[in-house]
């Protein structure tokens, strides 16, 4: 029996929404990068971008558990010297770019090199409820219901 690699051409990509209100941030990235990769699939091949297109709505209301919104740190290098900057998450859940935390946590998940920024380019996160992705009639995906602790609150 051979090992089966599916080749470029014949992926087939679906497109998945996901509401991310009240969801675990660490436990929603490990289920988005999972199907951006495509490891959710009978045809994964490791070296080819098989995955979905991945919505992802409210990431505004993401939760986060423990004391993480105060203690956990999102540095960056300015290129200065002496240039090093540092926002809490709970200041970048709050603030004008609240989809980031997301794409952050994801992007620590999918391979780096070019093929991880080919399956970063299927994802796409929104800050509110609304998204522009309509005609490409993406099925609804529960996180949510898969665990009881991938969700807070009610």
């Amino acid at each position: 029996m051979k090992t089966f690699s599916e080749k470029p051409a014949d992926v087939v990509k679906k497109w998945v929404l996901i509401d991310a209100e009240n969801l675990v941030l660490g436990r929603l990235a490990t289920a988005v990068a999972n199907i951006l990769r495509g490891k959710h699939k009978t045809t994964f091949t490791p070296h080819v971008d098989c995955g979905d297109n991945v919505i992802i709505v409210n990431a505004a209301k993401v939760a986060v558990t423990g004391n993480k919104l105060e203690q956990k740190l999102f540095q960056w290098h300015t290129g200065y010297a002496g240039g090093i900057k540092s926002r809490t998450m709970g200041k970048t859940l709050g603030g004008r770019f609240p989809e980031r935390a997301i794409e952050k946590a994801v992007e620590r998940m999918v391979p780096r090199g070019p093929l991880g920024r080919q399956q970063m380019r299927n994802l796409k996160v929104y800050g509110g409820a609304e998204h522009p992705h309509a005609a490409q009639q993406p099925e609804a995906l529960d996180v949510g219901a898969r665990n009881r602790k991938n969700k807070r609150g009610n």
